[in-house]
């Protein structure tokens, strides 16, 4: 088994690459790749990492087991430390997360950022000021790095253009931006998976990154920003009172930079939403066993599982603005009895229709990013990588359940599979709607529908529902076969899906064209008589605007002008990143109008044309 390289800041990395000549900077992708598998592990708890027979590149983490200091990360060569091993070395090792501000002494340890806990809220404490020269210098510098990034696009995005990147992202986060920081790391992380043609990242993700951080930084670099854009400090707790919580349900976190754990979403009886969380290193491991993990809570003598189906009294609770409970020395926890999905206050979460909680979601996505939807389904059958239900609610549309994680070692997809051969299976299904998918609901738990004579029939321990990152149901779960309802539900095909037949797809494919190969791509999609062919069906389906925007995207793509002497007379990417955010932000609105109508009943099966 190979030795993993230890996280290293992105400041540190930057540094180092900034530091190199020229024409080392050119040989510096050359040099990442292969240094992950060439590293070992000594006795001191460094890695080292050999080049050739007279260089040894040492990394030495400090006490959090991450590289955050230029002196941590050593080469034996001549040249160091503006040498390339050194920069190749941490290079090739995992993005550490961003460093938090300095913790209360009341508080709990920071934990690590994750895919399912975004390290960039959007919520402001309390109003925001105007923004400082510094913020806005900053801002300006990261806009005009991730214009350079976009122009390059995947292809050319190797380690240079990701240290001007890291670097930016530190200028920003000095200057008190945080969700700006968020961002960049973000795109940053998303061009090496995708450089490493790594299964789990995807073109369309990467996409929506880049979006994210020029419409921040863009935004941020004008002036003119919502004090949402500037971000908070992550994890940072305030007094939160007297409160009483129950449990909802858990799920098991996986992060992409070797963080694993649970987390455990808890409700209170006016509706307000925590949760309690234990992330922390250990990758696959620790996110199967932290579901048993006692809470560390108050002196509370729970574990998650129990506190998924059990209840909490605290007082002198702390709260993050994301709702997190903090285990501040002076909380105080004592356990309450469980209380069944049809009890309040878990009740009116399956009491509304589910296209009213999405539309509601999509015209608030920082909630939505955390939010869970309740309904009630009836299973339908599997269909390719999805499970196809039906709401049960008269002329309610399919709709696609898929994992909340696709980990195999994880037990969504098992159980999903399982229930998939149960046609005619009603279910009482909580989870996480997918708002880049039509009608895509990732399920947390699920339980038995009430008074429903075919549905799950589980242990009574349970207390009416399933963990489905952890708890796996078996066939005594399930109602025998026999007794399923005469007339099964039948699906044609998967059902109608609003994005996959909108024309659309042609502006996504073009900018995801330029995400994958930067300007170049997009100015060679532009010229003969491709756009026409690209752009007539957008305007014949009524969607003028995305035709006229992609249009301009292209055009701009392919404006590269030059003196008399051939060098470009424009070479800034600035005008080509707003043309690209430009059609990014109009199809994304657009498909927000497609998804919303794609859980709803639709009259003669109609759908919104999204222009």
């Amino acid at each position: 088994m190979s030795t993993e390289l230890p996280p290293v800041a992105p400041e540190v990395l930057a540094e180092a690459v900034e530091n190199l000549t020229a024409r080392l900077r050119k040989k510096l992708d050359a040099a990442t790749e292969g240094c992950a598998a060439g590293a070992a592990r000594e006795a001191d708890g460094s890695v080292t990492v050999r080049f050739g027979e007279d260089a040894l590149v040492t990394l030495r983490p400090g006490p959090a087991g991450t590289v955050t200091e230029a002196g941590q990360a050593t080469c034996s060569c001549l040249l160091a430390p503006r040498c390339l091993h050194r920069a190749a070395a941490m290079g090739a090792a995992p993005l550490a997360d961003a460093a938090p501000p300095p913790p209360a002494a009341e508080q709990p340890e920071t934990e690590a950022p994750t895919e399912s806990e975004p390290a960039d809220p959007s919520e402001p404490v309390g109003p925001a000021p105007a923004l400082t020269a510094a913020q806005l210098a900053a801002a300006a510098a990261l806009w005009h790095a991730a214009a350079e990034a976009l122009a390059a696009g995947v292809t050319a995005g190797g380690a240079v253009v990701q240290a001007e990147l890291l670097r930016a992202a530190h200028t920003v986060r000095l200057a008190g931006l945080p969700r700006a920081e968020a961002a960049a790391l973000r795109v940053v992380r998303g061009l090496r998976a995708a450089r490493e043609r790594r299964a789990t990242q995807r073109i369309g993700a990467l996409t929506g990154a880049f979006r994210e951080l020029l419409h921040t930084a863009g935004v941020l670099a004008s002036g003119a920003a919502d004090p949402a854009l500037t971000g908070t400090a992550r994890r940072a707790y305030a007094p939160g009172g007297s409160l009483q919580v129950h449990g909802l349900c858990r799920e098991p976190v996986l992060s992409a930079t070797g963080y694993g754990g649970v987390v455990t979403h808890l409700l209170a009886p006016d509706g307000a939403r925590y949760s309690v969380s234990d992330v922390r290193p250990g990758g696959l491991a620790r996110a199967r066993g932290a579901g048993s993990a006692s809470v560390a809570l108050g002196g509370a003598t729970l574990d998650h599982a129990g506190l998924a189906r059990g209840g909490l009294r605290i007082v002198g609770a702390t709260v993050s603005a994301e709702g997190r409970l903090g285990a501040g020395r002076g909380v105080r926890a004592t356990p309450l009895r469980g209380t069944l999905w049809t009890e309040q206050p878990a009740a009116p979460l399956f009491a509304r229709p589910a296209a009213e909680a999405v539309a509601e979601l999509l015209a608030d996505p920082d909630e939505a990013e955390s939010a869970l939807l309740g309904c009630d389904v009836t299973v339908v059958g599997a269909a390719g990588e999805h499970l196809l239900v039906r709401e049960t609610r008269p002329d309610a549309p399919l709709l696609r359940l898929l994992p909340a994680h696709p980990h195999p070692e994880l037990p969504h997809t098992a159980n999903l599979r399982r229930i998939a051969a149960y046609p005619g299976l009603q279910l009482r299904v909580l989870g996480r709607p997918d708002l880049d998918r039509a009608a895509t609901l990732r399920p947390l738990a699920v339980g038995p529908v009430p008074g429903a004579p075919y549905t799950l029939r589980l242990p009574e321990e349970w207390l009416g529902r399933a963990d489905l990152g952890y708890d796996r149901l078996q066939g005594i779960h399930f109602p025998p076969q026999a007794d399923a309802p005469g007339q099964l539900p039948v699906a044609e095909g998967q059902g109608p899906d609003p994005l996959a037949d909108s024309p659309l797809w042609r502006v996504r494919r073009l900018l995801e064209t330029g995400v994958a190969g930067g300007r170049r791509a997009v100015a060679e999609a532009a010229r003969g008589t491709a756009p026409l062919a690209s752009f007539g069906p957008l305007r014949r389906a009524g969607l003028t605007g995305a035709a006229e925007l992609s249009a301009a995207l292209a055009a701009e793509a392919d404006r590269r002008p030059r003196n008399a002497f051939g060098r470009l007379t424009d070479p800034s990417p600035d005008g080509y990143a707003w043309a690209w955010l430009a059609a990014a932000t109009h199809l994304a609105a657009a498909e927000r109008s497609l998804v919303a109508a794609s859980w709803a009943a639709m009259p003669n099966g109609a759908m919104p044309t999204g222009r």
